[in-house]
């Protein structure tokens, strides 16, 4: 993931994929995953949204109890809860972790 990456965090000469397999929801997760003090417009470039989608969504993960958030000084801390539920009924019995041990600690 490249921040100054618009695409998604993949090759800027390729043009975006049409579809993904996750959600921006996801992708956040795993943004704040990788990156505990991640600031929202990093978010935004890596997940290839703008800093407002970036806010509302991290803002529903902290609201539904899925994302701490700490203040540490003039920049927030995250943490994910690793132990909650996915929600989706296919994923039923699986946890946030899962995903996050299937998607790894990768760059950044």
């Amino acid at each position: 993931m490249n921040p100054s990456s618009g695409n998604n965090g993949q090759n800027p000469d390729r043009p975006a994929p049409k579809w993904d397999f996750l959600t921006n929801h996801a992708h956040v997760l795993l943004c704040v995953a990788r990156d505990s003090g991640i600031r929202l417009r990093d978010i935004a470039a890596n997940v290839g949204i703008t800093e407002r989608a970036a806010h509302r969504i991290l803002s529903e993960l902290i609201e539904d109890g899925y994302v701490l958030r700490e203040r540490e000084g003039r920049r927030n801390r995250y943490q994910v809860k690793a132990k909650l539920p996915l929600r989706h009924p296919l994923a039923d019995g699986q946890e946030v972790g899962d995903l996050l041990r299937v998607f790894g600690p990768a760059p950044g």
